[in-house]
């Protein structure tokens, strides 16, 4: 028996790696994918934020076929790492793992009494202190953006409003604001999606993923393929929304008569539709059903 889980949409994610000799896996985690990767014959670059995470893959996997680098995968030290390993192939997972959202002390969970943590790598500002210290127009954008909360302002104020009286520290103090403003048949969806939105502020997760794709597009060789496998509705428009304006061969305005732009495809979509879990795979990992795995491949001649 173990208590590693089978990474999310694996045969997926190997079949578009497939012939890949040099691979990248961005957030390693327990190193599932990579793992696979790996015995499916490409030498892999594993990186992570969360040292732990890192500690278990190095145990789990050892060195053979596998390099580990510690830094957020948007970082410039793992981009230029990621950019002379010259991979065919790119996996970002993105969230946080079953790991990680059951570890109470780390934060990501709403259970009862769990602290305000949700930092992927140890360091910097806590959810504690981004509900404690951000203005609201802050929060509200927090909320709003990454939380798709349409009493985004309302809730904003109530958490401003209530750290007066007492500063956020654990799951409650956020679900007890959230509740106040969404009413009392607010439930764990409600509290999912808010926490989760705290969580992406926290750790910078969409600035990073926007500010990264493009690099890593460019570190792959002639024909690689970049794929993401999102959780989060702005995580899968991001990616979206990327990989179409690169698959396509003009990106000016409309109403420009003459092209200006790069005039040429940087590739193409493969597939050209998203992947989603199946049945089979939701009923054996429930965490999976919110999955969403879209990939680019680079042109022959990039």
């Amino acid at each position: 028996m173990t208590d590693y889980h089978v990474p999310v949409l694996l045969n997926a994610v190997l079949e578009l790696a497939s012939g890949a000799r040099r691979a990248v896996d961005c957030t390693l985690g327990d190193g599932g994918h990579a793992a696979a990767l790996r015995s499916a014959g490409a030498t892999v670059l594993g990186i992570d934020r969360d040292p732990d995470a890192l500690d278990r893959a190095r145990a789990r996997l050892g060195t053979d076929g596998i390099r580990f680098l510690a830094a957020p995968y948007a970082s410039s030290e793992a981009l230029r790492a990621i950019a002379e390993f010259h991979p065919e192939f790119i996996l970002l997972d993105l969230g946080v793992s079953s790991r990680q959202l059951d570890d109470e002390a780390l934060g990501f969970t709403f259970r009862r009494g769990a602290t305000l943590d949700m930092r992927m790598s140890r360091a910097g500002p806590t959810a504690a202190d981004v509900l404690n210290e951000s203005p609201a127009d802050e929060l509200e954008g927090i909320f709003k953006t990454f939380g798709d909360e349409p009493r985004a302002r309302r809730l904003a104020g109530e958490v401003v409003e209530r750290r007066v009286q007492a500063p956020f520290s654990t799951s409650d103090d956020l679900v007890n604001a959230i509740r106040r403003v969404l009413g009392p048949r607010s439930g764990p969806g409600d509290f999912a999606r808010l926490f989760q939105a705290v969580r992406i502020a926290v750790n910078d997760e969409l600035p990073g993923l926007a500010r990264a794709l493009p690099a890593l597009r460019d570190s792959l060789t002639p024909g690689g393929r970049l794929a993401v496998i999102s959780y989060h509705s702005g995580e899968d428009r991001l990616v979206k929304h990327a990989f179409r304006e690169w698959a396509a061969a003009c990106v000016c305005p409309t109403i420009q008569p003459i092209c200006t732009c790069r005039g040429r495809a940087l590739g193409k979509l493969a597939p050209r539709k998203s992947i989603l879990p199946s049945a089979e795979e939701i009923a054996a990992n429930p965490r999976a059903r919110s999955a969403r795995l879209r990939a680019f491949q680079v042109a022959d001649d990039a």
